[in-house]
């Protein structure tokens, strides 16, 4: 079987046994037919808001917040029309800010912001990165129903006027990305996520990909977003081509809501039963440039392995390991068991810890062999998996240990596809009520 695996910007072939399940992939779902008219009808008809043009006029400023380049976020189709309603309503163009909603990663400059918006917004909009450590340019808002202290962009929460972006998207611990996300984490300062990002939410069992009611993490950022407060979102969901196949705007949680139903009819696969061997990647770029991205390729094809089994990812990794934290982390720790009980005492954190904790979930299941021409076999054995030559050489190995007819998937796109076992499949996933 002859299978185009997303990798990097240019993909991985490889062959596999005929008897593979799969591929696993997102559902057919049409693509837009006038994405441009469809976001500017989004924007005159939303879900449970006044227009945009009306929620405008009037005011003196806009904040328009935007993911950061690990997102695949078309915001060179959403910004145009938003940017120019706003204009006519009234809201001068030097009023209006456009903020990277960064998390704690690195900022996006120069090339990178061309990349995700285009060259002419770059050259005549301001643009702003948020700084996650940088308490001093957070507001306080109190404190969520959790206790968790809420320190969100000031640039963001001064706004009169605040409207988000994002991509509706399965996500490992908060179910499902896009709304209120793209302002928890992303917008919150390093004391908020650390306790948002912590074991106490993290080792809960709904705090998985796919899973809404009763999930905390979900649930505690929809109280922080609503806490800072948003105007309007404009959410979209996109296919294996990164084509919008659903758009919607309006309010935080309802329009949202609606896109989740829609992604997850489309990316939920079933699976009769558990396997022993996977097949899957990070989806490709780009998510796959670091090893910390990439670690969502393995979370996502969990709930499919069998005890025992392996997991194999390809993943480019033409960034690296990480952040210089997440790096210093995974050296200090080479014996997970001793990471995961240090990190549920309460007087230790450190930056990023919570995608190593991920990790330690994943190999306390399964052995995970990576096949990447980015990092070295030493630096990949130091990140607690196995390096691979080839996804054919780890495979034959993998059929080796487990026989030749053992139960082989493959997912090309990663965790941007759902798969779950039949007899998880009804699962509640979108919130019957506001939470």
């Amino acid at each position: 079987m002859r299978v185009k695996l997303d990798y990097g910007r240019t993909g991985l072939e490889v062959e596999l046994p005929e008897h593979t399940i799969g591929p696993l992939d997102i559902r057919s779902a049409e693509p837009l037919a006038d994405p441009r008219a469809a976001i500017t009808q989004a924007l005159q008809r939303p879900i449970g808001t006044p227009p945009l043009a009306e929620l405008a006029r009037g005011r003196r400023n806009a904040c328009v917040v935007v993911c950061d380049i690990t997102r695949p976020v078309p915001n060179r189709l959403l910004l145009p029309p938003i940017l120019q309603t706003l204009e006519e309503a009234g809201i001068p163009r030097r009023n209006i800010l456009i903020l990277v909603a960064t998390g704690l990663h690195r900022p996006n400059l120069g090339p990178e912001l061309e990349e995700m918006l285009g060259a002419d917004i770059v050259g005549q909009y301001r643009i702003e990165n948020h700084f996650g450590k940088r308490l001093q340019e957070h507001s306080f808002l109190g404190y969520s129903p959790r206790g968790v202290p809420v320190y969100v962009d000031r640039r963001y929460v001064e706004a009169e006027l605040k409207i988000t972006t994002g991509l509706i998207e399965p996500h490992l611990m908060a179910g499902y990305s896009g709304g209120r996300k793209v302002i928890c984490p992303g917008l919150a300062a390093l004391e908020t996520v650390k306790f948002w990002h912590g074991p106490d939410f993290l080792e809960h069992p709904r705090a998985d990909c796919g899973i809404l009611d009763g999930n905390p993490v979900h649930e505690e950022a929809t109280a922080i977003a609503r806490l800072a407060g948003c105007d309007f979102i404009v959410n979209v969901c996109i296919d294996g081509q990164r084509r919008i196949t659903w758009v919607g705007a309006g309010d935080m949680e309802l329009a949202w809501r609606d896109g989740v139903r829609f992604c997850d009819q489309v990316v939920r696969v079933t699976v009769p039963e558990q396997v022993d061997v996977v097949v899957t990647t990070a989806a490709g770029y780009p998510l796959d440039t670091t090893w910390y991205q990439a670690i969502k390729g393995l979370t996502g094809a969990l709930p499919i392995v069998k005890p025992g089994g392996t997991i194999i990812l390809a993943a480019s990794l033409s960034e690296g390991v990480g952040s210089p934290e997440f790096y210093q982390l995974i050296r200090e720790h080479p014996d997970l068991n001793r990471f995961q009980q240090r990190i549920l005492g309460r007087d230790y954190f450190v930056l990023d810890q919570w995608q190593l904790e991920e990790l330690a979930k994943v190999l306390q299941r399964c052995r995970v062999k990576v096949v990447s021409d980015g990092l070295p076999p030493d630096v990949l054995r130091q990140c607690h998996v196995e390096p691979a030559s080839t996804v054919e050489d780890a495979v034959a190995e993998a059929l080796r240990e487990y026989g030749p007819q053992a139960r082989l998937a493959v997912i090309p796109k990663g965790p941007y596809v759902l798969p779950v076992l039949a007899s998880a499949a009804q699962d509640k996933l979108v919130p019957t009520a506001s939470v």
